[in-house]
């Protein structure tokens, strides 16, 4: 039985309106129907419960009452065994014990009211019979972090939505997108009726397929191929369309994303993309055009500039045009995980064609060498302010005195990065450091070193570099770094404890009774939602996919793929997802901020991802202390494996 209270019957008449505007304040009732609300509110009561006074806990036996906090708040403290963790707080427009509730099974913790607090007590039946009626309580529900995340989204593009002239939305699949009619001509049609054709229907490419029967693209005639390859060569219109057509055609499935289009339009220097079903038909076809038609900056325009960029001048501008660019796709909502791998493309364009340049003017091979990115670049999770973090593997072959000139050269890449806005690494996690500009043997001794007599000196180290990707030169040189990991990792048993321990040192910050644990910085009470935050899922993360034996590079992956391999519960991974890409999107948010403030940007004490807790909307506050509460229970979880 739960505890017996103070109650009284809702008046089904005077205060019903009073009511009804004050539960529409919040979710999920503003955006429930008024008639779902009234149910609510008609099979309530009004509860009330005094300071310290225990609402629900395990010896109640199974939940039967829902709660709805008017005024005043509850804590939820957890058994002596996840007292580490601190406890969750509830506040005035919550609903709980939820997942108690939802599951019919007892409270997993004890709800105790803080200072005087007034509840409507919906009953489990009645809580039963609205989820039947109302699929947006029910929804709220069953998936709550992710409501919360999608309002905030929706928030952050509205604030943006006056900057910028971007409408599609990057998430969008191919096959959602309007279908044009789509033209097409055989291979052997002549150049003058595929003309006639696109001057007739004014559109500016055309399909070449197979046959009209299979449909299947072979080619494509664009306005450049009839300039280039027709016009100024005059070649004569009788001939067949197979001589002046470009092929391959680039194509995505009506299952892939915007984003996928481009991103494959800036790595092919294409402008149009076919989209096939899944017989390998041709059902529509994408253009740049298409995907940014109102928008000033595009993937492409930017990735052409990169590639062609002659001097270090252009590529500065073109690093500021990734920033506007990200700004851009910030207001069309686009989510974290996207925005950073968009960015993450464009700063690897950037900077490889940036070694490009000055290896060329250095006389150095890159055969020899292969410029490595770690960290946030490694995992392709980074955000605008985001500092150096690479290094140099060189060839066995390589001798001192060219090492020193990969040296000289890798200095310049690091200075003409921080001129460009990416700041020199202050821990010198850099490729003109002389410990990490090395020889491929040299990286494998030092990564069986850490693995195999790891003290916790080699952590941080050790950490950053299970992210190496291989950005610029000769891939092939990286390849045994990242298979040496895979191998042993799996029998370094002590640096895995001391790996996983060094990752629970710290704590998201929350009080003991689930509020935001704060600090005052400059009369503004705040906290860094990276080092608080989302470099606690990055180290987990990373320590689950070593031990799952798994390659992804990502966090998100990372989190996903390795959970069923450590039988992790897909939902409980799907929240972890949820809360650290609801942290980017703060920290993007942030940086977008300041970004647009040279000044502030410019000062020594600024610090990218800090959060004035105080500018927090209430669907943000009640979203972030979510997300810590979700990192508490990733370390649990963590903490779980450690003692395994």
């Amino acid at each position: 039985m739960e505890p017996s209270t103070a109650v009284k019957s809702i008046p089904s008449t005077q205060l019903q309106t009073a009511l009804r505007r004050e539960l529409q304040a919040h979710l999920p009732f503003s955006e429930m129907a008024a008639a779902d609300v009234d149910f609510f509110i008609a099979n309530s009561q009004e509860v009330y419960f005094s300071p310290q006074e225990v609402i629900a806990e395990p010896a109640h036996g199974v939940i039967q009452t829902l709660y709805f906090i008017r005024r005043g708040a509850t804590s939820a403290s957890r058994g002596l065994a996840e007292l580490s963790g601190g406890a969750l707080h509830y506040e005035a427009g919550d609903l709980f014990p939820i997942s108690g509730a939802v599951a019919s099974r007892p409270a997993s913790a004890v709800y105790r009211a803080v200072g005087d607090t007034f509840c409507l007590a919906l009953p489990v039946a009645a809580m039963q019979q609205l989820t039947q009626r109302s699929h947006v309580f029910a929804d709220f529900l069953s998936q709550r972090v992710l409501k919360f995340l999608a309002l905030s989204r929706r928030a952050v593009q509205a604030a943006y939505a006056s900057r910028t002239l971007a409408e599609q939305s990057m998430e969008q699949l191919l096959g959602e997108l309007p279908r044009k009619r789509l033209l097409t001509a055989l291979a052997t049609d002549t150049i003058a009726s595929a003309l006639q054709l696109m001057v007739s229907r004014k559109i500016g490419s055309m399909l070449i397929v197979d046959d009209k029967a299979q449909g299947k693209p072979i080619g494509i005639l664009t306005r450049d191929d009839v300039l280039e390859r027709i016009a100024l060569p005059q070649r004569p219109l009788t001939d067949a369309l197979h001589t002046v057509m470009s092929s391959p055609v680039y194509q995505l499935p009506l299952t892939a994303t915007a984003q996928d289009a481009v991103l494959m339009m800036s790595d092919k220097h294409i402008r149009h993309v076919a989209v096939v079903d899944e017989h390998g038909a041709a059902v529509n076809m994408v253009s740049e055009r298409d995907l940014f038609a109102m928008q000033r900056l595009s993937l492409r325009h930017i990735s052409q500039v990169i590639h062609q960029a002659p001097d270090l001048a252009t590529l500065k501008i073109a690093a500021a045009d990734i920033r506007t660019f990200a700004q851009n796709l910030l207001a069309q909502g686009v989510q974290a995980r996207q925005l950073t791998a968009l960015i993450s493309h464009l700063n690897d364009v950037l900077t490889s064609r940036l070694l490009a340049l000055l290896g060329q003017a250095a006389g150095l091979d890159w055969q020899r060498a292969c410029w490595i990115a770690l960290g946030s670049e490694g995992r392709g999770e980074q955000t605008i302010a985001t500092d150096q973090d690479n290094a140099l593997v060189l060839d066995d072959a390589v001798d001192a005195a060219e090492r020193n000139r990969w040296l000289a050269m890798a200095l310049q890449a690091n200075q003409a990065l921080d001129s460009m806005g990416y700041p020199l690494c202050k821990g010198s996690i850099m490729a003109s450091n002389e410990t990490l500009c090395q020889p491929q043997r040299e990286w494998l001794e030092r990564f069986s070193r850490w693995m195999s007599q790891g003290t916790p000196e080699d952590l941080l180290g050790a950490n950053i570099f299970f992210d190496l990707r291989a950005l610029y030169g000769n891939a092939e040189l990286v390849t045994p770094l990242q298979q040496r990991i895979t191998q042993q990792v799996g029998d370094a048993s002590r640096f895995m404890h001391l790996l996983t321990e060094n990752a629970l040192k710290n704590s998201p910050p929350l009080t003991w009774l689930g509020g935001l644990d704060t600090q005052d910085v400059g009369g503004s009470e705040g906290l860094d939602i990276k080092f608080q935050g989302t470099a606690m899922v990055v180290d987990a993360a990373r320590i689950f996919a070593l031990k799952a034996g798994i390659r992804a590079q990502n966090t998100r992956e990372r989190l996903l793929h390795s959970a069923p391999l450590l039988n992790i519960g897909e939902q409980e991974a799907q929240s972890w997802v949820f809360a650290f890409e609801f942290l980017q999107m703060q920290r993007l948010n942030l940086q977008m901020n300041t970004h647009s403030n040279t000044l502030a940007a410019a000062s020594p004490s600024y610090n990218p991802n800090w959060l004035p807790t105080d500018t927090l909307n209430d669907i943000d506050r009640k979203i972030l202390k979510e997300s810590f509460r979700q990192i508490q229970r990733l370390q649990q979880r963590l903490g779980l494996e450690l003692n395994r």
